[in-house]
């Protein structure tokens, strides 16, 4: 059953000569509904300064329609910042460059339900109320100074100043809650007891938001009066998204051999097991071919969620850089589907002995880039980037495969078992093996590392064993086994794989660019530290040594002596 609501809005001028309040929601339907969920806002243009409507309008246009814009793998609370800060920063631009739109700002009070929780976000003093079983409770702060002269002054809004603060607050859903956004000219004329019983009268959402914006001019309000109203009607399956409630009641499909079907596709060859996951290659009864990834049999309803999330995120991923998910109406087991491609991967071609060329591996390192540039704008962190996952088309693309370990800042309200180990040790960057996270900088690291060994055939570091708690020096310099390299292309190496976080390329961006001026612009060299920086208790250990050795020559003389 799909989340819905019922929205009513009014907004009156009052005595003032003109409204500088601004009110609005979208409401989107069916996948749009599902991931970003239903917006609703409120602003109050800041009373006393120019544009104040002109500020309003604008910040509420910006929020309702670049929040839709925004991937869907950004958490809700992240789309709402992303959107609120650059309206900010834009308004405050404005006042900063022309006179006459000083102190263009305006309060600013959101909601967003999603699913089965609410998210808010409010800058100012437009307020936020949830009315549950009888019970009116207030969501927001005001944010205001007193004043000796003045009622009050607002202390944040949108385009105040350069920076802004924003609140948020966020909870479950009920079926039957209603949410109130008033202006400060409805909450500042009624009580709370008089708003909550305006609410409970009137049933109708519309009727609401007129009764109270009416009420609120007749009590003598001297401000513009706008209230919108929220009323929840029934709510989805509890489930991160309706997808995964779904899969999650798909029985597992028994162990497949080459020539049995399912739903219709033939098994053509068992391509990968793991401890947890099954891959097949099959293909539809037009020969259409595709992998089929599941779980083995004994599985917990965790790698049963992991699963449904990697395929919610491989299904975002839309870049040509990436294998695509393929709808199956026909499924009625717990599987996905992946578009084929034929080719190999990095780890096959390194193992049967190709030679890369400068110009392949210049290439390889930009199109891998670029993958990781895609997948990074959407917030996701692949976590195992290593030859085996880079697979090289028949096409002549690079594809980066198996985000069943990816992690993604998407909001989701449940943990999920990993379906696979996270990460391969020798690909790992050292702050994970100090319990560091992984982020951008460690997927560009295992870029780095795995552009090295298609280079040498060797890691910088060594190869690292499972379980292993290594100790990281300087990387050896490749042209140590591949002379002919050249130095402006082993200094981009050697920043790649460096052992601390901060010598190393921040952003894929920044690693193609290094890539792209080339011998043109090369980085420095970057130079071998001294060996008490690298390594101090084996620099003590070789000066006890040396003292050792001197004082046992001396005792040599004398004894001579």
């Amino acid at each position: 059953m799909p989340l819905t609501v019922s929205l009513g809005h009014a907004s009156l001028t009052g005595p003032r000569a003109r409204n500088e309040d601004f009110v609005g929601a979208v409401t989107p339907e069916a996948a749009e509904l599902e991931n970003k969920g239903l917006l609703a806002a409120i602003a109050d243009g800041v009373g006393g300064h120019a544009n104040g409507r002109e500020a309003a309008e604008f910040a509420l246009r910006s929020l309702l329609s670049d929040y839709y814009a925004t991937p869907d793998t950004w958490s809700v609370r992240k789309s709402l910042e992303k959107v609120i800060v650059a309206a900010n920063r834009w308004l405050f631009a404005q006042g900063a460059k022309r006179n006459e739109t000083a102190g263009m700002a305006t309060t600013l009070a959101a909601i967003v339900v999603r699913g089965r929780r609410w998210l808010c976000v409010h800058a100012g003093d437009s307020r936020i109320y949830l009315l549950r079983d009888g019970q009116l409770s207030r969501l927001t702060q005001d944010h205001v100074w007193e004043h000796p002269e003045l009622d009050t002054v607002l202390s944040r809004a949108v385009g105040l100043d350069r920076h802004i603060n924003l609140d948020f607050a966020e909870g479950e859903l009920a079926e039957g809650d209603t949410f109130l956004l008033l202006t400060d000219g409805v909450w500042g004329s009624l009580s709370d007891a008089r708003i909550r019983q305006i609410a409970e009268k009137h049933a109708d959402a519309q009727e609401a938001a007129f009764a109270l914006a009416s009420s609120a001019v007749d009590s003598g309000s001297q401000d513009n009066s706008s209230a919108l109203v929220l009323r929840i009607g029934t709510l989805p399956a509890d489930s991160l998204r309706d997808t995964l409630a779904r899969i999650r009641e798909l029985p597992l499909p028994p162990p497949l051999k080459p020539g049995q079907t399912l739903d219709g596709l033939q098994i053509v060859e068992v391509l990968h097991e793991s401890r947890v996951t099954l891959l097949y290659r099959v293909r539809s009864q037009d020969g259409q071919p595709f992998v089929l990834k599941t779980l083995r049999e004994g599985s917990d309803l965790q790698d049963t969620a992991a699963l449904a999330h990697e395929e919610w995120l491989a299904r975002r991923v839309t870049d040509a850089a990436f294998p695509q998910v393929t709808d199956w109406p026909a499924r009625s087991h717990l599987y996905y589907l992946m578009s084929w491609h034929d080719g190999e991967t990095l780890a096959q071609r390194i193992a049967r002995g190709h030679r890369f060329s400068l110009a392949e591996l210049v290439e390889l390192a930009t199109r891998l880039l670029k993958a990781l540039a895609a997948l990074h704008r959407l917030t996701i962190i692949h976590r195992d980037v290593k030859p085996e996952n880079i697979h090289l088309g028949s096409d002549g693309r690079l594809r980066l495969l198996d985000l069943g370990v990816a992690a993604s800042d998407s909001g989701a309200d449940e943990r999920f078992n990993e379906i696979n180990n996270p990460g391969t040790p020798s690909y790992m960057a050292p702050q994970l093996f100090e319990g560091g996270s992984c982020n951008e900088s460690s997927d560009l690291y295992a870029a780095g590392i795995t552009l090295y060994q298609a280079a040498t055939r060797r890691f910088p570091h060594g190869e690292i064993e499972a379980f292993q708690r290594p100790r990281f020096g300087d990387p050896v310099p490749p042209t140590r086994f591949r002379p002919e390299l050249p130095e402006w292309f082993e200094s981009i190496l050697l920043k790649a794989v460096a052992r601390d976080a901060e010598r190393r390329f921040e952003t894929a961006e920044e690693f193609l660019l290094a890539l792209q001026r080339g011998a043109h612009r090369p980085l420095s060299v970057p130079r071998r530290r001294p060996l008490l920086e690298r390594d101090p208790q084996m620099g003590l250990k070789l000066l006890a040594a040396g003292s050792l050795l001197a004082n046992l020559v001396l005792a040599i003389l004398l004894f001579v002596r």
